[in-house]
């Protein structure tokens, strides 16, 4: 019996186009790609595993505040060279690259803005100038979010995101968790309630101040919140850590922040807190 060796027909098929770089967005919890327009819409929230990516200062505020509702202030208050500091490359050549790679003038934003009606003095980091490391004009813009709430007699909203004090400008970054402390103090004083939100991550010289004196203080999932890094805890205390010992989870058990926030939630979440912890002016005696 004889069989024909059978013919193949050779089939040319046209190249797949490449999809454009930055379409998908890996998932760091699933390891699952995700469409990135479907996480900036859910305000760089992945749907289904909850994971939190950075944020920038503006961004947030576009999500947080009412329609339009927020003014800036202070916004000419900027980093200069006390110390006239230079390793690599002179301090005030990194303030430059800093300004142009974030399209801010400093490491915070601060200003008035109303959330579902109330009225709150907000300042806002972001992590992408110098780390969002607090400097004196970081501190300065903190400080003056904190004496408009004490001048308006509203609420004062802080959001954390910090590498700490800003080495550059040695002392005087240091003074900046004095002075802002005081500040909160002197809020404290009149009865006004200041509420902080500690993002990923929030350390040094700013976990040591201002991010952790909130009369009520929220974390966004999964943020590293500390005052020194793992290793050198570790090499101090020559002590082993537990696992995930410096996150908003295990700060939570511990007692050291009050609620756990997603970011999808937390609009709502500062509306009731303030609603209930702002006492509203008295109307005059007749």
């Amino acid at each position: 019996m004889h069989f024909d060796k059978p013919t193949y027909k050779v089939v040319r098929r046209h190249k797949k186009k490449d999809i454009p770089q930055g379409t998908y967005t890996k998932d760091p919890i699933s390891g699952q790609p995700v469409f990135s327009k479907e996480i900036e819409d859910n305000q760089m929230v992945v749907p289904l595993s909850g994971h939190h990516f950075p944020i920038g200062a503006r961004e947030r505020l576009g999500w947080l505040c009412d329609q339009e509702s927020f003014v800036e202030t202070h916004a000419g208050v900027r980093s200069a060279d006390p110390l006239n500091f230079t390793d690599s490359q002179p301090y005030v050549t990194r303030l430059k690259r800093y300004a142009k790679d974030s399209g801010l003038p400093e490491a915070v934003i601060t200003g008035t803005g109303r959330i579902h009606g109330l009225e709150v003095s907000l300042a806002v980091m972001d992590f992408r100038f110098c780390g969002g490391t607090l400097g004196s004009a970081a501190g300065e813009k903190i400080t003056r979010a904190i004496e408009t709430a004490l001048a308006k007699r509203i609420p004062c909203i802080i959001f954390s995101t910090s590498g700490g004090a800003r080495m550059q400008e040695g002392i005087l970054s240091l003074m900046q968790m004095a002075k802002t402390s005081a500040a909160l103090q002197r809020l404290a004083a009149a009865g006004l309630p200041y509420i902080s939100v500690l993002t990923h991550p929030t350390t040094g010289g700013v976990s040591a101040s201002y991010a952790t004196l909130g009369d009520v203080i929220l974390a966004e999932p999964g943020a590293m919140i500390g005052f020194a890094g793992a290793r050198v805890i570790k090499e101090t205390t020559k002590q082993t850590l537990p696992a995930g010992f410096q996150t908003a989870e295990f700060l939570l058990k511990k007692g050291l922040i009050d609620q756990i926030v997603s970011r999808l939630e937390m609009r709502d979440r500062l509306h009731d807190l303030l609603a209930a912890l702002h006492l509203k002016k008295k109307p005059a005696a007749a």
